[in-house]
């Protein structure tokens, strides 16, 4: 399973994100001066494609998508990070932009860290370095994997992928994401999504009214869900055994 979810009533601290509750004291003690609590709300940029930025950030409650727009507008999610990791990969691989958005999926919390300070950290080339190299591989075994589902698997599969991974990264068992949003992420047309929210509703799977999607069965959703989300969770256990339990 992955890390435990967090608690809306525990005080906030950047170990609440379970790459920096992997860092050894001496690494953490460096650069926990460094951090700045952020309030993220939902459908905000954290960077824009091909745009630079100068910070990264490590979620506690909030979950980041980044999705690639085509020049139509069309657009889909080929990641998500929540609590397990960071948001702002070029900043330590070598590049200030990415050619893909970030947008809050579901609001919350997140730690803000200067990217100087980030690299000064990584030049060390200690556990920060190594932790943070092992997450990008994860993170991109779930691009590859997503892009696979996306074009091979039902709309009912990835959404049911979706939903788990959503829900790994949450306190409690709601989603707050209309149709709309989730078709944009999924880049599927909301009709397609609508009739897979209606499926899982109905077998009981899921509750959804007014933009909220609530799980009500997750041994279900995870016997429904195509092998796409098995997958990621299979390559983080092994590349972050220190930050994603067994």
């Amino acid at each position: 399973m992955l890390p435990d979810k967090p608690s809306p009533s525990m005080p906030q601290n950047p170990r609440q994100n379970h790459l920096l509750a992997a860092l050894p004291d001496a690494e953490y003690s460096r650069v926990f001066p460094r951090f700045e609590l952020v309030d993220f709300t939902l459908g905000q940029a954290v960077y824009e494609s091909g745009r630079s930025f100068s910070n990264v950030f490590f979620p506690i409650t909030a979950i980041v998508s980044l999705l690639y727009v085509l020049e139509n507008g069309a657009s889909a999610e080929i990641s998500v990070v929540g609590n397990e990791g960071v948001v702002g990969i070029a900043l330590f691989m070598g590049g200030e932009s990415m050619p893909n958005r970030a947008i809050v999926q579901s609001a919350g919390m997140a730690y803000r860290l200067d990217g100087q300070a980030l690299k000064q950290e990584f030049s060390r080339s200690g556990p920060f370095q190594r932790l943070l190299m092992r997450y990008t591989l994860a993170l991109f075994s779930q691009m590859a994997q997503t892009v696979v589902c996306n074009r091979h698997h039902s709309v009912d599969q990835q959404l049911c992928r979706w939903l788990l991974l959503s829900h790994d990264r949450l306190a409690g068992d709601e989603i707050n994401m209309t149709q709309e949003l989730i078709a944009d992420m999924l880049g599927v047309r909301r009709e397609g999504v609508t009739e897979a929210a209606g499926k899982l509703q109905q077998a009981g799977l899921i509750r959804y009214s007014r933009g909220k999607i609530t799980i009500v069965d997750r041994p279900g959703l995870e016997a429904r869900v195509c092998e796409c989300y098995e997958v990621v969770k299979k390559e983080s256990r092994r590349l972050l055994p220190d930050v994603i339990a067994v």
